[in-house]
């Protein structure tokens, strides 16, 4: 059963004419005849009495043309609004972020998108960096926020924001009058870094790149 077959069963009820409906259809009748010979054998009923010379909905036919009606109704409704959310976005979307990107970068991100697309409503999904990106791929969501590099061929990566890092020392330290300080400037005294994580990767990588014999 497709939307065609259910037209062409209208036009027939419509007019009570086969014949009429092949007009209105741009159709043969015997292409009419067997649309609806393919829906009476697909709903196990009779929905027409042609006795008599005439066409008639039967009682089955009365009550499959409200669906009929209700079916192309809903379709039409269906396609207006998938248009329109083409104009104007609208809906749900899922991101994937860990607690420091919901808490320090996507507040301001999604205060700005709320007031661009007001009719998107956006649910944050908490998860460390592997999870996102797994549930990127299994699409149970719809981005994903993570640091970078994502080598996976399957994921398409936007850069969408930079970290700056800063060496934070107090007034009295030897580096704070400093403009910038190399990290063989930095290496000699002592850090304290994250435990663990990208950004403390992303740190030891500098020092060892730079820091050759420190």
């Amino acid at each position: 059963m497709d939307f065609d077959q259910l037209e062409t069963f209208l036009e027939v009820a419509r007019h009570a004419s086969f014949s009429r409906a092949a007009e209105r259809r741009f159709r043969t009748q015997p292409a009419i005849s067997s649309q609806i010979r393919a829906l009476e054998e697909e709903v196990g009923a009779k929905l027409f009495d042609r006795s008599g010379g005439k066409v008639a909905l039967t009682g089955a036919g009365k009550i499959f043309q409200q669906y009929a009606e209700q079916t192309l109704e809903a379709r039409k409704t269906m396609m207006v609004t998938v248009a329109e959310m083409e104009r104007v976005p609208r809906g749900e979307i899922v991101v994937g972020a860990n607690e420091g990107t919901c808490l320090h970068i996507l507040p301001e991100v999604f205060a700005e998108f709320r007031k661009l697309y007001p009719e998107v409503g956006v649910q944050i999904s908490r998860l460390e960096r592997a999870k996102i990106l797994e549930s990127i791929i299994d699409n149970s969501v719809d981005f994903g926020v993570v640091s970078t590099p994502v080598d996976d061929k399957r994921l398409t990566v936007v850069t969408i924001h930079r970290d700056e890092l800063v060496i934070i020392v107090p007034p009295n330290h030897l580096l704070s009058a400093a403009k910038k300080a190399a990290i063989a400037d930095v290496a000699q005294f002592p850090l304290l870094l994250p435990k663990v994580g990208r950004t403390r990767d992303s740190l030891e990588d500098l020092f060892h790149e730079n820091c050759h014999g420190t």
